[in-house]
This record gives C-alpha cells, sequence and structure tokens, in this order.
C-alpha cells in the first residue's frame, strides 16, 4: 500500500498531532526514579547522562524508522507500518512477532509504575500483601489487553494518549512544579520561560485532542478495529 509524498515534510495540517505523537514517544517521567534508583552509583550528573544518551540513540532511532516508512508509503503511511506490508511476508511477520514482544517486555514495567502508585495512594503506610498485588497487576495488564483488542489503528492510539497524558507530562507538569516550588530561587526569565512551557502545551493538548477526536470521528486514517 503506497502513496504520494506531497507538501512540506514537516509543517502540514497534522503538525499538532505529530506533537503528541513525539512526545508520547520520549515521555518517561514516571519511571525516572526508579532509573536513578537503579543506577550503580546514583548521582545528578550520571543521571544527566543516561537521559541525554538515551534521549539522542532513541530520537535518531525514532528518525529514520519515521523517515524510511514515510519515504516509501507517502501519504497512505499507517500509524503501524507493518500493516502497510502484505500478511503473508515472512520477513514482515518476524517483525510483528518481534514488536509484539517488545510491547509484552514493555508492559511490565508501565505495569509496574501505575501499581506502585495505585498502592501508595490507597493503601499508604500498609504492608504489602500478595491478593491486593496480584489484584492490581491483573486488572491493569487485562484492562490494557482489552483496549488494545478494541482498535488496530496504533496511530490514533498515539495520537490520543499523546494529546492528553504526554502534553501533560512533558510541557504542562514539570514547569508547575518549577513555578510552585521555586517562587522565591527562581528569576524572572526562569519564570516565564516555564509559564511560556505551560501554554504551549495547553495548546498542543487542547487542539491535537480535537484533531484526533475529529479524525477518529470521520474514520480517517487506519482500520477503527481489527476484523
Amino acid at each position: 500500500m503506497k502513496g504520494k509524498i506531497s507538501g512540506s515534510l514537516i509543517i502540514n495540517d497534522g503538525v499538532f498531532q505529530a506533537v503528541g505523537v513525539i512526545s508520547f514517544a520520549f515521555v518517561c517521567h514516571h519511571n525516572s526514579l526508579l532509573i536513578y534508583g537503579s543506577l550503580k552509583k546514583p548521582t545528578l550528573d550520571r543521571f544527566s547522562k543516561v537521559t541525554h544518551y538515551s534521549t539522542t540513540i532513541s530520537m535518531v532511532a525514532c528518525l529514520l524508522m519515521a523517515l524510511a516508512g514515510y519515504l516509501t508509503f507517502g501519504d497512505m503511511t499507517q500509524g503501524n507500518v507493518l500493516n502497510n506490508f502484505p500478511t503473508d511476508n515472512i520477513m514482515v511477520n518476524i517483525a510483528r512477532l518481534c514488536f509484539g514482544l517488545n510491547m509484552l517486555s514493555t508492559l511490565p514495567l508501565e505495569a509496574f509504575v501505575c501499581r506502585e502508585v495505585m498502592e501508595n495512594y490507597y493503601f499508604p503506610g500498609d504492608p504489602w500483601d500478595a491478593n491486593r498485588h496480584l489484584l492490581f497487576t491483573t486488572t491493569l495488564v487485562v484492562s490494557a489487553m482489552g483496549l488494545s483488542l478494541m482498535t488496530c489503528d496504533l496511530g490514533a492510539v498515539f495520537e490520543l494518549i499523546g494529546a492528553t497524558s504526554a502534553c501533560a507530562l512533558a510541557y504542562i507538569l514539570p514547569p508547575l512544579c518549577f513555578l510552585k516550588l521555586s517562587k522565591k530561587k527562581s528569576g524572572r526569565t526562569e519564570r516565564i520561560c516555564a509559564m511560556v512551557c505551560v501554554a504551549f502545551g495547553c495548546c498542543v493538548l487542547g487542539v491535537s485532542l480535537v484533531l484526533a477526536v475529529s479524525k477518529l470521528m470521520r474514520n480517517e486514517g487506519g482500520v477503527s478495529s481489527c476484523s
């Protein structure tokens, strides 16, 4: 399934959704404390190197994959580029298997953070309970699996999550925390930059969310449900 390449690669009518998707791809704030604590010698300098190196490597990998997919399939590129390939291609099916294994290994890390937040919020100070641990884990995994079975349009999922949680985690909550925690220590320029970042995040969140929902209602993009 190949299309044509038309217009600018950077500035087009999907730029706001793209910002949301890119933000979702690089949001790892919720794992920051876990990653920091897993360092052999946890210091801010070492953590800074880890974040900068990993982000750079991820950016290069994402850029190469995005360009390869778009230059090959043009405006017919699906949210999951593997859907552009035929179902009887052995190499592509191997890639699909690897993609599934990647999702399988990623889910526990994400579920771990969510489960820890739920336990600390609803049961602060309580001792570890195996039944509660199993209930939270099973609920998270089953709900995620159920939602994933309801749609095959990976692009729409990325756009919705990127427009909501990713924008909030990347552009809104961090500068708000900075403004709250450093009222007396920060200078005027730093506070203005933080406010601009919050305004940018709110703008991207609102516009990209409206565009993503309208795209789903018009049934544009990839297939909306699995057959």
